[in-house]
């Protein structure tokens, strides 16, 4: 009998703490989410978007795509975004393949012809 009260108190902690937990994560303190733009990545996630891109390149093979996912991260060329994943790939020991996967989006995104600056009259 002393077993089974012991039981019971047991699972009526767990009941009364899974219940006090959800109350404060989803009534008390609720996650409030917010919009942020890939502009405010840090370095080590925008050198992972870059290599997701790249993989999305290999898969799909269309370079305005992915031209059009690496303009937003902001205002630099999407060469620029791809070398900075390179070299920190590169520091951080990155799996060969992934290396390689960048390296080609940054060579065919040297293909193309570069667009010419807008000259105010």
């Amino acid at each position: 009998m002393p077993h089974l009260l012991r039981t019971f108190r047991f699972w009526i902690g767990v009941i009364l703490g899974l219940a006090a937990a959800l109350l404060y994560g989803w009534v008390l303190q609720p996650v409030r989410a917010t919009d942020t733009s890939l502009v405010s990545l840090r370095q080590d996630y925008r050198a992972d978007y870059v290599l997701m891109v790249a993989e999305a390149y290999g898969g799909e093979g269309e370079l305005s795509l992915a031209v059009q996912r690496l303009a937003a991260l902001g205002p630099e060329t999407p060469s620029q975004y791809v070398e900075a994943a390179i070299a920190y790939a590169s520091d951080q020991a990155f799996a060969v393949e992934d290396i390689e996967r960048l390296t080609r989006l940054a060579r065919d995104l040297q293909s193309i012809p570069p667009t010419p600056a807008a000259s105010s009259p």
